[in-house]
């Protein structure tokens, strides 16, 4: 498999699990007594989601940067 659609398919994957995850902490703050550590749970999958979107989103110039270089040599 291609490591970008590799990258591609764990960014999606992860943001299914930070959802969830977002989804849970609503929940179990909304409980009469609040499990306050479940709103923590999000935060993996953020730091995952950030640091796979910000390649992501470079891809496009990169290439463009790459395809520049590969020309003027």
């Amino acid at each position: 498999m291609h490591w970008n659609h590799w990258i591609r398919q764990f960014h999606r994957w992860t943001s299914i699990a930070f959802v969830l995850a977002v989804a849970a902490s609503f929940i179990a703050l909304a409980q009469e007594k609040p499990l306050v550590w479940v709103s923590y749970a999000p935060l993996p999958p953020l730091v995952l989601l950030v640091a796979t979107g910000l390649y992501l989103f470079a891809l496009p110039y990169l290439s463009r940067w790459r395809g520049r270089r590969d020309a003027r040599a």
